[in-house]
């Protein structure tokens, strides 16, 4: 089980992404839109009519046997109070970034509201398909405003209007976008050729980040022993739960592309109510 909430600065895409998460894992059969009035996280009339979340709002979905119980919760400074009191009662957090605007005022203070409690988290970098986007700038902010350590996991194929799908470093395969437009179904494929260079540098720095925080893994590094996958996710893992690291992942909501890799974060590296010591 995984007991998460979606935070952000507000139109950063949160509900999006949330409604998102519902669609894919089977929860909800209809994509609900922001702009249509019709998303299931926000629910208050007040909520439909200005199109921003007010309140927390909790629902339960399933991801490959796992049981995620999911708060959606408000991303307008007006509403900072309401995001802390969610924050007591999670175990883990998905921040979601703007991928033009970078990190943002709001942006910074829930991640200091999530630093007080200690949650353990992951950042999706969101609407890779808007003009300006800017995967590793944001990626460097979080680093520099944050005080953050994120560690890439996914790599964006292409950006704004040429955004289609992302690298999965781990495994370093693509998935690329291109069968529907609701983004359930998605070709995996080798890395792109004129990628390649680029993912693999990529991948070579995220091996060597997650072995930095894991003694075993920075002697096989060191000694240039080969480092399995298993081995890269569980350390991985225990670096997140120890609120060393936070993986970062690619992505539009809006069009579809890259939200799956999310879900499959949350249930390998964000912990069950069992990892979390009693406080």
């Amino acid at each position: 089980m995984r007991n998460i909430g979606v935070i952000a600065h507000i139109d950063s895409g949160k509900t999006t992404t949330t409604e998102r998460l519902l669609f894919y894992t089977g929860r909800t059969y209809k994509i609900g839109d922001i702009d249509d009035g019709d998303t299931q996280m926000d629910w208050m009339p007040a909520e439909r009519e200005r199109g921003i979340t007010i309140v927390s709002a909790a629902t339960t979905t399933f991801w490959k046997e796992y049981r995620i119980n999911i708060i959606d919760t408000p991303g307008h400074v007006d509403f900072t109070a309401e995001v802390e009191r969610s924050l007591r009662v999670l175990d883990g957090g998905v921040v979601v970034f703007d991928a033009e605007e970078g990190v943002q005022s709001q942006s910074e203070t829930v991640w200091r509201q999530a630093d007080k409690y200690k949650i353990p988290r992951i950042c999706f970098i969101n609407k890779m398909d808007k003009l300006g986007a800017d995967f590793e700038g944001t990626t460097q902010e979080i680093t520099d405003r944050l005080g953050a350590h994120p560690i890439i996991v996914t790599y964006p194929i292409g950006k704004e209007h040429e955004f289609t799908g992302v690298i999965d470093l781990m495994i370093m395969k693509a998935f690329v976008y291109d069968k529907d437009e609701k983004g359930v179904e998605y070709t995996t494929t080798e890395v792109p050729s004129d990628l390649a260079t680029k993912a693999a540098e990529m991948r070579a720095k995220m091996v060597e980040q997650i072995s930095e925080t894991d003694d075993a893994l920075m002697d096989k590094y060191l000694n240039g022993a080969e480092i399995s996958i298993p081995e890269l996710k569980a350390a991985l893992r225990r670096a997140v739960i120890a609120y060393k690291v936070v993986p970062v992942y690619a992505g539009t909501s809006l069009r579809n592309k890259g939200v799956q890799p999310v879900l499959d974060g949350i249930v390998e590296y964000l912990p069950s109510p069992a990892d979390l010591k009693t406080v």
